[in-house]
């Protein structure tokens, strides 16, 4: 929210109860869009500040414990405690934008704490339309084939993993609002990503599998949850940080779970992938890879359309500051020159266009997060390859730490004024 001295505070007088109702509300829908723990609590002791509250907030991943107080009194005790239950969320930029100027409206004095509070509950409401759900399983299918182009498969391998992310998609939008079916969703994925790259090389052209699932999957690999709980560690807060990695690690055991069992499977059923394969694609396809990235991205992530092109750019521009430190020093480093500019960019952006700084930070890193390495490590564990699993675990904290250290070293190149 913006951080003007000037700016007036709008419904300081108003009964203490809708006052903590309008700022319980915007903790809800901030925590709902994807909002990390530092800045959400951040956010939400600004707002309530604004409006003469006095708040201890905790946020965790599946939980918001705020204690309340008015401002007027002095002996410090907290006169409501509020405790909401909430699930993991998920990054909707639009949506978060919307939460956003809400809430700047209501510190400016335009907007008064019950309408607000009535308009922060309508948001997401709106189902979603058709067309919306048809982009979305064409998003998993683009991002999946533009992945396996940037990993420099063969022609075949983009095919096959864009048919698969269009599998994948359609898993996910028939999981939503069924929580019977998203509980095993990923394991799902995972399990009938293996089964159709196995059967494709095996029957109809040679693939590489592990490229191919990898890049058929990277939608689901929760390398950005990975790279937040890091951060939110690095930062001190200790209890989401830690419970957000615990997730991430679920998430990772159940694709690779899926992924040996139905290595497994087709072991089985003796089917042998073809060892054999064609020339890996152009090396000009792979800038036309991160492009289509970006538009996929900005689909998945619920951009805003006038904001299409920021997102498109910020997922261009993080992957080559990543491509040019690779190949100067070393890949880590790349990664966090990654990490630095986009980290930078993003508060620049909500310094000049006053929004959110995460419709540059998020599309910007997803290139970068290492969660296919994280992905590779388990995978290499339940074949017994310990060795390797231990090698490639290295690689994943080295990365983590790497594009976690860009990000807080770009706070401190451009400060940020906005808390989102």
């Amino acid at each position: 929210m913006s951080m003007d001295e000037s700016e007036s505070r709008n419904g300081a007088d108003a009964s203490l109860k809708t006052r903590i109702g309008f700022v319980v509300e915007l903790s809800r829908r901030l925590h709902e869009y994807g909002t990390a723990a530092p800045r959400l609590e951040d956010a939400i002791n600004l707002v309530s500040a604004r409006l003469d509250l006095a708040c201890n907030v905790l946020s965790t991943p599946t939980s918001i414990v705020m204690s309340f107080s008015d401002l007027s009194r002095d002996d410090g005790l907290a006169d409501i405690t509020q405790v909401v239950r909430v699930p993991p969320g998920d990054v909707n930029l639009k949506r978060l934008c919307q939460v956003d100027e809400i809430a700047d409206q209501v510190i400016d004095g335009r907007l008064d704490l019950a309408a607000g509070s009535r308009r922060l509950r309508d948001v997401g409401r709106k189902p979603r339309s058709p067309a919306y759900r048809a982009w979305l399983v064409v998003s998993y299918g683009v991002s999946a084939g533009s992945v396996a182009a940037i990993l420099h498969t063969d022609w075949a391998g983009v095919a096959a993993a864009t048919l698969i992310g269009l599998v994948i998609g359609l898993v996910y939008l028939v999981s939503m609002g069924r929580p019977n079916i998203a509980a095993a969703a990923d394991a799902l994925a995972a399990l009938l990503a293996t089964l159709i790259a196995i059967a494709i090389a095996t029957f109809v052209v040679p693939v590489a599998v592990r490229s191919v699932v990898i890049a058929s999957l990277i939608v689901l690999i929760p390398g950005m949850t990975l790279t937040t709980a890091v951060r939110e560690l690095s930062s001190q807060h200790l209890i989401s940080g830690t419970a957000r990695m615990m997730g991430a690690f679920a998430t990772l055991l159940k694709l690779a779970f899926g992924t040996v069992a139905a290595t497994q499977f087709c072991a089985l059923l003796g089917w042998v992938p073809a060892s054999d394969s064609a020339p890996a694609v152009p090396a000009w396809t792979e800038w036309i890879a991160v492009l289509a990235c970006g538009f996929a991205f900005a689909v998945l992530f619920g951009s805003p359309r006038r904001y299409v092109p920021t997102v498109v750019v910020s997922v261009v521009l993080g992957y080559v500051c990543a491509q040019l430190g690779g190949v100067y020093v070393s890949p880590a480093f790349g990664v966090f020159v990654g990490g630095l500019v986009i980290g930078a960019a993003s508060n620049v952006f909500a310094r000049v266009m006053q929004r959110p700084g995460a419709l540059v930070r998020e599309p910007g890193i997803i290139l970068l997060v290492p969660g296919s390495v994280g992905f590779r490590t388990l995978s290499f564990v339940f074949e017994r390859d310990v060795r390797l699993g231990v090698d490639t675990a290295i690689t994943l904290i080295t990365l983590l730490v790497a594009i976690v250290a860009g990000l807080l070293f770009g706070d401190l190149l451009v400060p940020p004024r906005r808390k989102l």
